[in-house]
């Protein structure tokens, strides 16, 4: 089991606490391609060729994972064993309600061996295997002031935050620079854990 390596917040992230890490530096952002995803409320999950697992090393069972293991049961067969694919299981509702979701999991990540494929590439395995992508919310050259201003943007009631990376490939020890995620301040709003609070599933757009 591989688990997805850690996304350092971006410093202007006020939703950062002390167990979190925060990127030293946005110089491994200041590319001529970025691209800024909504940052989605639900359970980092990966899809391999032996099924799926949460990034959580916990792995008991958990009604709000039965949809994820039947999709992943269709996506399994397509992918190689050096190959994972992942995204954030929606299934259950955390600390934001989603009420038109494409799909209960949405992907943003593509993976061969240990080297996190370009962006373009990713949107394109996509849709070969049937997986929606995450929103996105930026593509275009990094400019001053370009966070702040889609933090700006943003609608808190109804979105986590975002994830700004290369549009390019690069290797999974390459995350603290490449990766970088805004999170809103205090975005866990109950002090119970969402696994253990009565699950309420979020739900699809009418199709």
């Amino acid at each position: 089991m591989k688990k997805y390596g850690r996304t350092f917040h971006l410093p202007i992230s006020p939703g950062a606490t002390s167990d979190d890490k925060i990127m030293s530096s946005l110089d491994g952002l200041m590319v001529e391609d970025l691209v800024v995803t909504e940052k989605m409320d639900g359970e980092n999950t990966t899809i391999h060729a032996g099924g799926s697992h949460a990034r959580s090393p916990d792995s008991r069972y958990h009604p709000s994972r039965d949809w994820i293991k039947a999709f992943a049961a269709g996506i399994s067969p397509y992918l190689a064993e050096d190959e994972r694919i992942v995204g954030e299981n929606l299934y259950a509702r955390h600390s934001v309600a989603y009420d038109a979701l494409p799909s209960y999991f949405l992907g943003f990540a593509w993976i061969m061996e240990d080297e996190i494929q370009t962006w373009d590439l990713t949107l394109a395995r996509f849709g070969k295997l049937g997986i929606q992508p995450v929103p996105t919310l930026y593509r275009r050259p990094y400019r001053q002031g370009l966070f702040n201003g889609l933090a700006e943007a943003l609608d808190f009631s109804r979105q986590e935050g975002f994830v700004a990376r290369i549009t390019d490939s690069f290797a999974e020890t390459e995350m603290p620079r490449r990766v970088g995620k805004y999170v809103r301040e205090g975005h866990v709003q109950s002090e119970t854990h969402w696994m253990k609070a009565e699950l309420i599933p979020n739900r699809l757009a009418e199709t």
